[in-house]
């Protein structure tokens, strides 16, 4: 492998040395410059797979030399060396092209792991699509996604992912993983929003043994879990504000402290975040700290809705249909071309994980493998289960069933809680099937006639819902 080389600007002579001794140990080659000056006289002059400079230097702002780098030499990956505590330096250095930051007193274990990154960081080539068979489709609202998933997955800079439920946020965020440095490393995804708030900071930072009642055993946290790869903060307006406090601390000091312990332990994590909620209108109402936002808001990445790119809805329900075909070992039908124009002109308000859920239900409800408009239930149905006289059947695992029966959708009014509206319909359909099934006396074939759907469709449905 041939050797890297690093470029190291820097005015004080220590502070040179001891970077320099750190590379070298590493096997890379270094060149150093005490000014801006004599740092863009060696940029013109060597080739560099990295370059680590200061923020303050005697003739020039580190800023304006990351810009520089970034216009003259985009493939020269540079980290910015930040003043202790100095957040909003870093935070300047990040939106201005650097691809992460080390504060002094420089941690030479946390050096070592952001020149490893730098090092492993893909070739630039803005022609060059993303490897991502998740991030599907070919409108330009997809085209122009890939290409920024492209350019931020070379930076380590903590981003913000928006857009609506079910848009795909954290197949971005997976995407932007795997196409880093470091695509071996942990993808851990969290929502915030499912930790109870008296075990978040366990949960987070991990705890000793002992440290609290029922702490029987050391714990490591989600940063720990993290360390070397992403920590995905999904809903991440959801975190309380006692919370958000110690988070922002993590995220400032590249430290956590696990509960219980006297020890800060050093964590190289890239953190993603998203939320289908307005967090900047959560600023302004006070539910988020601003602080916080501007932390893990040091570049946007909006995920377009599915109404955005309609033209991508054949591409993904192919995918989409093969995916739950192979999950539930059945042949895949095929959609008419009636039914692809049906998705077409629906409007999406719970976008991809919505399409999804229509041709599960389309599935089962199709006949002779093909899913035709009136399969998509696309409009409001009826909740009431017709009247009808099941047949008598010969084979040993049917039993006689009653003559008729009448199955009702239990009623009561939806929650308001939109994020529990897919549960609720659930225990819906869980109740109507369980009903059919007691009432043929669990005759299979029977209650399959009962609720008007294929025999195939209901032992689809009992595997999926648990009801085997």
């Amino acid at each position: 492998m041939a050797t890297k080389n690093a470029l190291i600007v820097d005015d004080e002579p220590d502070i040179r040395e001891l970077l320099e001794i750190t590379l070298g140990r590493m096997g890379i080659e270094t060149q150093s410059a005490k000014d801006v000056t004599s740092a863009k006289a060696l940029l013109q002059n060597h080739d560099f797979d990295f370059c680590l400079t200061d923020m303050n230097l005697p003739d020039g702002n580190g800023i304006e030399f990351v810009q520089h780098i970034n216009n003259n030499y985009p493939h020269v990956p540079v980290a910015m060396i930040t003043a202790h505590g100095s957040m909003d330096s870093a935070v300047e250095a990040l939106k201005a092209g650097a691809f992460d930051f080390v504060s002094k007193p420089v941690n030479l274990e946390l050096l070592r792991s952001l020149v490893d990154t730098a090092l492993n960081l893909k070739p630039l080539d803005i022609k060059t699509d993303i490897d991502s068979p998740s991030l599907l489709g070919e409108t330009s609202a997809m085209v122009s996604l890939r290409k920024q998933v492209s350019k931020l997955a070379r930076s380590q800079a903590p981003i913000y992912i928006s857009g609506e439920s079910g848009s795909g946020k954290e197949l971005v965020a997976r995407s932007i993983h795997e196409n880093g440095p470091h695509p071996d490393g942990p993808f851990i995804p969290v929502n915030c929003g499912a930790i109870p708030s008296e075990l978040m900071e366990s949960e987070f930072f991990g705890h000793t043994r002992g440290s609290f009642t029922g702490a029987i055993a050391d714990k490591e946290g989600l940063f720990q879990a993290a360390n070397g790869g992403t920590l995905f903060l999904d809903e991440v307006a959801d975190l309380p504000l006692p919370m958000q406090v110690k988070l922002l601390r993590g995220i400032q000091e590249k430290a956590i402290r696990p509960i219980g312990s006297q020890q800060e332990i050093a964590v190289d994590v890239r953190i993603l975040s998203a939320t289908h909620k307005d967090l900047a209108a959560e600023v302004e109402v006070g539910t988020f700290r601003q602080d916080l936002f501007y932390r893990i808001n040091v570049i946007e990445l909006r995920v377009p809705s599915l109404r955005e790119r309609a033209g991508d809805i054949p591409i993904l329900a192919e995918e989409l249909l093969s995916r739950i075909a192979d999950d539930y070992q059945i042949s895949k039908p095929k959609l008419s071309s009636d039914a692809i124009s049906e998705l077409g002109r629906y409007h999406f308000p719970g976008n991809v994980r919505e399409l999804e859920n229509i041709l599960e239900r389309a599935i089962t409800l199709c006949e002779d493998d093909v899913i035709k408009p009136d399969d998509l239930q696309l409009t409001h149905t009826t909740t009431t289960v017709e009247r009808v006289t099941p047949p008598v059947f010969d084979d040993e695992e049917d039993s006689p069933a009653p003559e008729e029966t009448v199955v009702r959708v239990p009623g009561s009014a939806l929650p308001e809680d939109e994020e529990s509206l897919d549960s609720y319909l659930e225990n819906i359909e869980k109740t109507v099937i369980v009903d059919a099934l007691e009432a043929t006396r669990w005759n299979k074939t029977a209650a399959a006639k009962l609720l008007g759907i294929t025999f195939r469709a209901l032992r689809y449905k009992l595997k999926k819902l648990d009801l085997e």
